[in-house]
């Protein structure tokens, strides 16, 4: 091949190498870009939580995760501090988006209010609705534009759970634990306060919700592997009679 032939070709190779690798950088690029943007959570990310919260147990088998739980005197009641279980539930905000897309407040309130009206550009957002309370029976309507008589319950306290347990857990746990819609009741603000951190032996909704109650604080604890005290599993037993006998009795 004449030399001149040669040297043409080398500048034709050393072009098309040049194009090459600017092409593979820019796809590079373009690929860093879209992971960047389509990423997984990282195993060490915060805990998003569960939109669908623990399954509340049948009154048979509530009966049962009552005989199964662990019964011990509360612990570590001293070290106790709210914002243990993340910011969100300690009035500073931050709260965790589950995987719906809403925060575990937000689900509640669109589950436990009727006549509900959502935001248009926003459908976690309740505007509107009407809750019949189950610890008083009290219907309460709701504007959110206006002050509320409605406030969202821990079923099992933050404090209580901790006292039974939930000190030993890491701060992933216990903040997936506060945000367990499973756990959460949206009620009468007055009723929530005299709640407070108490168990059942302590204080109890009307009556008539007694069963229900039992069933979902039976329903967290064998969950979550709380424990219960003496007092509390009596007073749970009491109310789980309350739901009649077994369907197969």
């Amino acid at each position: 091949m004449p030399l001149r032939s040669r040297t043409t070709a080398r500048r034709r190779w050393r072009r098309l190498f040049a194009t090459s690798v600017i092409l593979v950088a820019v796809a590079a690029g373009g690929t860093a870009l879209y992971l960047n943007r389509h990423e997984q959570p990282r195993a060490d990310a915060p805990p998003t939580g569960d939109p669908d919260g623990t399954r509340l147990l049948d009154p048979a088998q509530a009966r049962t995760g009552l005989d199964r739980l662990t019964v011990a005197w509360n612990r570590n009641w001293e070290s106790y501090q709210r914002n243990s279980f993340g910011p969100g539930w300690s009035g500073r905000g931050g709260e965790v988006v589950l995987r719906d897309g809403c925060t575990a407040r937000e689900d509640v309130m669109k589950r436990d209010l009727t006549e509900t009206r959502l935001g248009d550009s926003n459908s976690c957002l309740v505007l509107a609705g009407t809750l019949v309370d189950p610890y008083t029976g009290e219907r309460l309507p709701y504007d959110r534009f206006k002050a509320s008589q409605i406030e969202i319950d821990h079923v099992v306290a933050l404090g209580d759970a901790w006292r039974s347990g939930a000190s030993q857990w890491n701060p992933g746990q216990r903040e997936a634990f506060a945000n367990d819609v499973g756990n959460l009741l949206a009620v009468q603000k007055q009723a929530n306060q005299d709640k407070g951190s108490k168990t059942p032996d302590q204080w109890k909704p009307r009556q008539s919700y007694w069963c229900d109650y039992a069933r979902r604080w039976v329903s967290v604890k064998s969950r979550w592997g709380l424990t219960v005290q003496p007092t509390e599993r009596s007073a749970l037993s009491d109310m789980l009679d309350t739901c009649g006998p077994p369907a197969n009795g």
